[in-house]
């Protein structure tokens, strides 16, 4: 999670600067990262490319788990601006970035209010360290 804040805070440092792309691509990465600490702290494989935690986050902690709708939809979301942002040869307009930001840090401050849920059966453990 302490990847995810700070890319983040970068994606906010970066919009303050009108960089649109680069913002876009921070806020992705804080949302991936997030997703890669909750799919960790559930007890799940991270997988080894994008798309296998994109699909690891959506199939095994959004469709019945603990994970918000919105959330998966907001990932899906970011990685459709990330890859305007990265790859293609037009840009992401300041607006979009602006709200891609905002996403990003409301995913990463869901996920980590998640994380920190007590679980009722073990009295202490994170809500998603279930057995």
């Amino acid at each position: 999670m302490a990847k995810a804040a700070q890319a983040a805070e970068s994606a906010r440092v970066l919009l303050e600067h009108a960089d649109a792309d680069g913002a876009c691509d921070r806020a992705y990465y804080a949302m991936f990262d997030a997703s890669r600490a909750a799919l960790l702290a559930a007890g799940h494989d991270i997988g080894k490319t994008h798309r296998g935690v994109l699909n690891a986050f959506n199939d095994l902690l959004v469709k019945d788990g603990p994970i918000p709708k919105e959330a998966g939809r907001l990932l899906k979301h970011a990685e459709a601006f990330r890859y305007v942002a990265d790859y293609s040869d037009g840009t992401v307009d300041l607006a979009d970035a602006h709200n891609m930001v905002e996403q990003a840090q409301s995913f990463v401050i869901t996920i980590r209010s998640i994380l920190e849920r007590p679980d009722p059966g073990a009295g202490q453990a994170p809500g998603m360290m279930r057995p």
